[in-house]
């Protein structure tokens, strides 16, 4: 009987994980049937989704697009595909479509919001995509001017004259900075330019044009309906909601009083009172503390409304944001000898809004979804046309396809934002 040491001398080859480990019976296995409770509740939600479908797919697939009202709809479905075919009416979109895009948006002038559209992508790129050329935020900061003028119309300098104002408030508070304080500074540079506006601006764009005479045909903010309305509101509340919200978390933390009481009232009102509400006192009560003959446009008075609104709930998400941070962030900027505004520039928002990311999507999607309810004051939205389509005497009775068409073209804004909020959160997250 050998003594020697049973010793294996040379390495053997790596073996392959089980088959039912790798791959798609892995994958199975870990996320569908890794208990007994989860296979039946994969096995019963299969059965609820095949029989979902059984039902839409055929509804979808046998349906007509050509036709001009819902009765010759089911007389072409009918014929197509037998007598007492249930199938969807799309001719109702092709017939319509353009109404629900534009309301009564000029049809020569559909160009102007096609270009505004394309360019606010244009505009947003350098913002939501550090790595463009810095230089691009220049036509960002030009861009809602230019939307401006080329949605509404008229003359070119009261956009100009309005962008103005900006310039030379942000002048006179970097002149101020040099004898001042940065609030000081900032409270000259926003007072320089209220008085830019409301004493000079007016005559002088009225000059300009008289001199040199650039204008588009002008459109009235009732023309505005359907997508055009919705994605106005809701891109320039989501767009001037930010700013403001963050301000408003600064300030509710600041350690001066009347700032923070300010702050605090502005918020907590905005949170106490539904938006609807909001709505009706933007369409009727307004007016009533304006000075007899004065235009207050309805849309601008939506938008308005509609940015307070959000902004308070950012304001709390901010907030948030900022409580998350630990103590030595605070104390490491004033290790640095950074003053208040740049230690929140440089340190602590970049952390706290990287914390608030998923907060503040989720407020810009239902503040994007929330434009439905414009149409309670009067104004055309998507669903408020079709409640008018469905009005016409040859559409009367066809539901699902408006709502469908409706809910798909939200879903594909709604889903971009959450898709970039995601992709956003995987670029910032270095804790690692």
């Amino acid at each position: 009987m050998s003594s020697a040491a049973k010793v294996r001398t040379e390495m053997l080859d790596a073996a392959p994980p089980p088959a039912s480990q790798i791959g798609i019976l892995g994958w199975l296995r870990e996320n569908l049937f890794s208990s007994w409770f989860n296979g039946v509740l994969t096995v019963m939600s299969l059965i609820a989704i095949i029989a979902l479908f059984g039902e839409v797919l055929p509804w979808t697939i046998k349906s007509t697009w050509a036709a001009s009202s819902l009765n010759e709809c089911r007389e072409v479905i009918g014929l197509r595909y037998g007598e007492g075919t249930d199938g969807a009416c799309w001719a109702v979109i092709g017939e319509r479509y353009l109404q629900i895009f534009y309301g009564f948006y000029p049809r020569e002038a559909y160009w102007r919001p096609n270009i505004a559209f394309i360019l606010f992508f244009v505009a947003v790129a350098p913002i939501l995509f550090p790595a463009l050329p810095r230089s691009a935020l220049w036509f960002s900061a030009i861009y809602p001017f230019l939307a401006y003028w080329l949605l509404w119309g008229g003359s070119i300098w009261v956009p100009i004259v309005a962008a103005t104002g900006f310039v030379i408030g942000e002048r006179v508070a970097r002149f101020a900075s040099m004898r001042l304080g940065a609030t000081a500074s900032g409270l000259c540079g926003l007072a320089a330019a209220i008085l830019w506006w409301l004493i000079a601006g007016a005559p002088i764009a009225e000059l300009l044009q008289r001199w040199v005479p650039i204008a588009f045909t002008a459109v009235e903010s009732r023309q505005f309906g359907g997508f055009l309305l919705s994605t106005t509101i809701g891109l320039t509340g989501i767009s001037c909601s930010l700013p403001i919200g963050i301000l408003l978390a600064l300030g509710r933390k600041s350690d001066m009083p009347i700032v923070k009481l300010l702050c605090v009232s502005f918020i907590e009102f905005f949170r106490g009172v539904p938006l609807i509400t909001l709505l009706f006192v933007a369409s009727t009560l307004l007016n009533i503390f304006l000075p007899p003959g004065t235009e207050f446009d309805l849309v601008l008075r939506v938008i308005i409304m509609v940015t307070l609104f959000s902004s308070a709930y950012i304001a709390e998400v901010v907030r948030g944001g900022l409580a998350a941070l630990p103590r030595g962030q605070y104390e490491a900027a004033d290790a640095l000898g950074l003053d208040y505004w740049q230690s929140m520039r440089l340190i602590i928002l970049p952390q706290a809004l990287k914390i608030s990311i998923p907060g503040i999507v989720s407020i810009f999607i239902g503040l994007f979804k929330d434009t439905t309810l414009v149409s309670i004051i009067g104004l055309l939205d998507p669903l408020g046309f079709t409640t008018a389509i469905r009005a016409d005497a040859a559409w009367n009775g066809i539901v699902w396809e408006l709502y469908v068409f409706v809910a798909a073209i939200f879903f594909v804004f709604c889903f971009a934002m959450s898709r970039y909020s995601m992709y956003l959160e995987r670029k910032l997250h270095t804790e690692r």
